[in-house]
């Protein structure tokens, strides 16, 4: 009964481990902020305060976040009254792979995989590193492959072309 109970439990730390794979807050917000620069632009600098109040997240949370794109060059900062923050490039230039790696790090399942790979003494003779390796290649084939003008897109459809009313 205990042995039984024990590898259900085992089973269950798993299984909860396996799909524990979350992109952080830091990370899905500065999408969001990437976005709403790439769609409010167009009118001049883009106010963090509005980024704020739009998304309602933090505007405090939004410096640190900003900060960090800034210091990365995807992001150049105006200053004065009308100022704000503009992309550095174009829309199409930015890829979701390149804003979550820059907030979240390396995006693979486990350190035996992805670009930043710890070597693993059990490594040529495990099988399941052949599972993260597959769920790796999967996620960045996505993430790679999805632009903010693709979002730009997929936000126009969702409100058929009309432009946010959120301001």
């Amino acid at each position: 009964m205990f042995k039984a109970a024990g590898m259900r439990i085992a089973r269950d730390v798993r299984k909860a481990w396996l799909f524990y794979m979350k992109i952080s807050t830091k990370g899905r917000y500065a999408l969001r902020l990437m976005l709403d620069v790439a769609t409010h632009s167009m009118d001049g600098p883009v106010c963090l305060k509005d980024v704020a109040k739009r998304q309602q997240i933090s505007d405090k949370y939004l410096e640190q976040i900003i900060a960090t794109l800034n210091k990365a060059g995807y992001v150049k900062s105006v200053r004065g009254a009308q100022g704000g923050y503009l992309l550095k490039k174009a829309p199409s230039d930015y890829t979701v792979g390149m804003i979550l790696r820059l907030t979240e790090g390396d995006l693979a399942p486990v350190s035996c995989v992805g670009k930043e790979k710890e070597e693993c003494g059990r490594k040529a003779g495990c099988v399941t590193t052949r599972i993260w390796q597959q769920i790796n290649d999967a996620v960045n084939q996505v993430v790679d492959h999805i632009t903010l003008a693709d979002m730009l897109a997929w936000q126009a459809e969702l409100s058929d072309g009309e432009p946010d009313n959120a301001d």
